[in-house]
């Protein structure tokens, strides 16, 4: 429909994804994990499926967010190098 919102979608996607490869706390990680599942679901009601765009946002951001985050406070927060 609006290809200038796909684009910059997929502009905000990228930019999450180095993120969350370059951090190195690890809560940090998560946070941007769960930025990049939220524009996914934006992304996908934006093309018209909003099942899926609602699936998306519940298990990814939501769900796995807060699973991640409980994982994390039961272990050690950032890397050893």
């Amino acid at each position: 429909m609006f290809w200038q919102v796909d684009f910059w979608l997929l502009v905000t996607l990228v930019i999450t994804a180095i993120i969350a490869i370059s951090v190195r706390d690890l809560l940090a990680t998560v946070v941007a994990i769960s930025i990049y599942s939220f524009v996914v679901a934006v992304l996908f009601a934006q093309l018209g499926a909003p099942d899926v765009a609602f699936i998306e946002a519940v298990l990814g951001a939501g769900i796995s967010g807060v699973l991640l985050i409980v994982a994390l406070f039961l272990t050690k927060r950032r890397s050893e190098d």
